[in-house]
């Protein structure tokens, strides 16, 4: 069999700062060991590197460019949107991020909706998606919207865990020593970047109430503040106001904020938690990696959900979740951690299915259909059929 060439085009991001960025890394490396020659093609932002990325394409002899878009990848910039035109190979795209943004905000809705039908472009990636032979999205919700808007119907790539079950952590003891949470804590945790849309202060009012009934309660911020969507200076800015909100909460003897770790120390966290806890003011879904990662470790897991949103299927509540059904509120987040806090039974039914549904999931697997997808795109090109 012919070996393929993909090339995988991203933006230009630090894997330590950014979620897509690692996702590209450690999709690459299962593709090598797939057999697959993988050229890579950072994307700067603007027009002139895109003009650099289509012309590395051009030459690279690759037979599908697979981009990984995230408006943010690229810098908030429309313009990869024209890779596929400017390429001219068969193009597949995943949509780690869609159903929030415009590439043109003041191109009107009507505008918009029609160039969607029509197949011509779309209000997120421009032509990425008109242009691919397949478009692959890592969430039910995503696909929805997409179907929705532009009547194209997405595979499936879910999502991993961002950070693997180490077996060889310290046991629980010894990691919350070394974490300063007492060893009777009952442990909530927050895991992933740090940032004003993870709902932290919501969470620390929740835990400032519930705690004249669970005087053991804690809460483990695991991660770190500065990213590809907050930089350094806004980062520290938020750090001193999350702090500031837990002081005025009166929780600061509860709350213990670690910054960024090592995956290993940030396992051993994990598997010294209680439950976990995505207050995401958005509402939570499976593209969050640190939401698989808790899920992976059998931690009974809180998310939110908007009482708009219908939310992903996988994510039920009572089965594989305990969904607070509202963002931004308090009292949903007070109760749900209540639930999981006094229902043994519900903790030990949602930590099961919670594993259930990530169990499985591996980089080889994701890279096996992946390679399924590049083959089919690329023999529909060389037949001349449609894709």
């Amino acid at each position: 069999m012919t070996r393929l060439r993909v090339a995988l085009v991203h933006g230009r991001a630090d894997p330590a700062h950014d979620g897509v960025a690692d996702y590209t890394g450690h999709l690459a490396e299962a593709l090598d060991r797939q057999g697959v020659d993988v050229v890579d093609v950072p994307v700067d932002p603007g027009p002139l590197g895109l003009l650099r990325a289509a012309r590395y394409l051009r030459a690279s002899g690759a037979d599908v460019a697979h981009v990984q878009f995230a408006p943010s990848a690229f810098g908030f910039s429309g313009a990869p949107g024209l890779l596929g035109d400017l390429a001219g190979m068969p193009l597949v795209t995943t949509l780690h991020e869609y159903g929030w943004w415009t590439v043109a905000p003041r191109v009107p809705e009507p505008v918009w909706t029609f160039l969607e039908r029509r197949g011509l472009a779309d209000r997120e990636t421009g032509r990425l998606v008109s242009r691919s032979a397949a478009v692959l999205t890592t969430n039910a919700d995503h696909a929805a919207t997409l179907r929705e808007r532009c009547g194209v119907e997405a595979r499936r790539a879910p999502l991993l865990p961002n950070v693997e079950v180490d077996p060889t952590a310290p046991d629980r003891a010894s990691t919350r020593r070394a974490l300063g949470v007492p060893a009777d804590a009952e442990l909530v945790v927050f895991f992933g970047f740090v940032h004003p849309v993870k709902g932290l202060r919501y969470l620390v009012d929740a835990i400032a109430r519930l705690a004249g009934q669970h005087p053991a309660l804690h809460l483990l911020v695991l991660g770190g503040f500065t990213s590809l969507a907050l930089p350094v200076d806004e980062a520290e800015a938020f750090r001193a106001e999350l702090t500031a909100h837990v002081d005025a909460a009166g929780v600061a003897d509860r709350v213990t904020i670690t910054g960024h770790r090592p995956a290993r120390e940030v396992s051993a966290a994990l598997q010294a938690a209680d439950i976990a806890a995505f207050p995401f003011t958005a509402g939570a879904t499976l593209k969050s990696g640190a939401l698989l990662a808790a899920l992976d470790h059998g931690l009974p897991t809180l998310i939110t959900r908007r009482t708009d949103a219908a939310g992903d299927p996988d994510l039920a509540d009572g089965e594989t979740v305990v969904v607070a059904r509202e963002v931004r509120d308090v009292d949903v987040l007070e109760t749900g951690l209540r639930r999981l806090l006094d229902d043994d039974d519900l903790r030990s039914r949602v930590a099961a299915g919670g594993h259930a549904l990530v169990r499985g999931r591996d980089w080889d697997t994701l890279a096996a259909s992946h390679v399924a997808t590049y083959r089919e795109v690329s023999e529909t090109k060389r037949s001349g059929a449609r894709p």
